[in-house]
């Protein structure tokens, strides 16, 4: 398992490094443009409970192929794989990120609970759609760009008037942290240790 992580890892380190270098130019048309916050909270609203989505398929979809659990089982891996991990992905670790910027509009905006009447019955979409369907492998590409960028507007919110290259630069880092581990934990780790062992 731990050599699969690994491989894992390196393997979509690219991917998610170009998911980066795509959040990088939305934040510079973002701060060329001048968009309202209220504008970057809209984006996020819409692209976390998005990422969320594919999240519960991929993970689920994932599941599925490597065990036969029981409905109840099913549905747990599914949620707390894609509603758990996704709120680390997309608000805790960012929000770290602000802290440790000391953003002037930082804030930790958790959706299963702030948005919940959204978040939740989506997670649970894409759990009972992967149930039947198995397919993981453009979900994970769509999961990992929508986890980008939604981690992204939520650094975005928290931006002041003043954004220099050192800010720039720990965002960037943050940003790729934020979706490189959990998002292969959620669609890969996270189910493989439920499923049931000896099973191909």
């Amino acid at each position: 398992m731990f050599k699969t992580v690994l491989y894992e890892l390196r393997s979509h380190a690219p991917f998610t490094l170009l998911g980066t270098l795509t959040g990088m130019i939305i934040l510079w048309i973002s701060l060329s443009t001048q968009l309202s916050r209220s504008m970057f909270e809209t984006f996020f609203w819409v692209l976390h409970p998005s990422h969320v989505f594919l999240s519960a398929l991929v993970t689920t979809a994932m599941y599925r192929r490597h065990a036969q659990g029981k409905i109840l089982l099913t549905l747990a891996v599914g949620y707390f794989g894609s509603v758990g991990i996704g709120t680390l992905s997309d608000c805790i670790i960012p929000y770290i990120g602000e802290i440790l910027l000391e953003m002037p509009n930082r804030g930790l905006h958790l959706g299963f609970m702030e948005k919940w009447w959204i978040v939740n019955p989506l997670a649970f979409a894409g759990i009972a759609f992967a149930y039947w369907r198995k397919e993981t492998k453009f979900p994970h590409a769509g999961h990992v760009l929508l986890s980008t960028w939604a981690s992204l507007f939520h650094m975005i919110m928290a931006l002041g008037s003043d954004v220099g290259f050192f800010t720039v630069a720990v965002m960037t880092l943050f940003l790729f942290l934020a979706v490189w581990v959990p998002c292969c934990t959620s669609d890969i780790v996270f189910p493989l240790l439920f499923a049931i062992r000896g099973k191909k």
